[in-house]
């Protein structure tokens, strides 16, 4: 599985276009308030439903996600098999369980499609990692009520097309939409939220089973 999020789009526009300055604040408006939520927050649960579409290949796949700050990840991947993707804010690992290896690279290095997720801890404003973020009034959200913005993530444009974002009443992100400029695209959707629960770091940290192999990867997912 490969990380996907940018786009490189040219957006042309006449400064004294009639409606153009109050589209703008209300699309300000709304990324403060969603970078305000997330940055208030300390951890997050929530079940995930991820879509994967290229060329000939169509992939549905689900399970739970644990978000903790500073940057910490798990995945587990239940449906159609079990999978483990993890970050402990340094390095992250991916285990299928029976296998003998699991791989493991250097969170500076990682380059996987779940990275967008980070958005979810608050990292940075939404108006500082996206260029050209814009209200999507074209793309029709999953839940009526929700709003949705795109944007070109920065320094992906040579990958990504474009990233649409799902906002709930509630500000939470409730839908990552990856589209990569060779029309691959990858759907992240989450349900049954929970915010602010105590988690142990220990949730974190991979302990390989007896038996298992940790090695160094260029890719720790596929």
């Amino acid at each position: 599985m490969r990380f996907c999020l940018p786009l490189a789009v040219v957006l042309m526009f006449v400064p004294h276009l009639r409606g153009f300055a109050p589209a703008q604040q209300d699309t300000k408006t709304l990324a403060h308030a969603v970078d305000q939520h997330y940055n208030a927050l300390k951890s997050l649960k929530c079940s995930f439903t991820e879509i994967y579409q290229a060329p000939g290949i169509s992939r549905t796949e689900s399970g739970t996600l644990w978000l903790k700050k500073p940057g910490r990840m798990r995945w587990e991947y239940r449906e159609p098999r079990e999978k483990l993707f993890l970050a402990d804010s340094h390095t992250a690992y991916f285990y299928v369980p029976g296998e003998k290896q699991a791989r493991k690279t250097p969170i500076k290095n990682l380059d996987d499609l779940r990275s967008p997720v980070r958005y979810l801890l608050g990292k940075t404003k939404l108006e500082k990692e996206f260029n050209a973020l814009s209200m999507a009034p074209d793309v029709a959200p999953l839940h009526a009520g929700d709003t949705v913005l795109r944007g070109v993530p920065k320094g992906m444009e040579d990958r990504i097309s474009e990233v649409v974002l799902e906002i709930s009443p509630a500000r939470q992100i409730l839908r990552i939409l990856i589209r990569e400029v060779d029309g691959t695209t990858t759907d992240f959707q989450f349900s049954q939220i929970e915010e602010n629960l105590p988690m142990q770091d220990s949730l974190f940290r991979f302990t390989p089973p007896p038996g298992v192999e940790t090695i160094q990867a260029e890719r720790v997912a596929q």
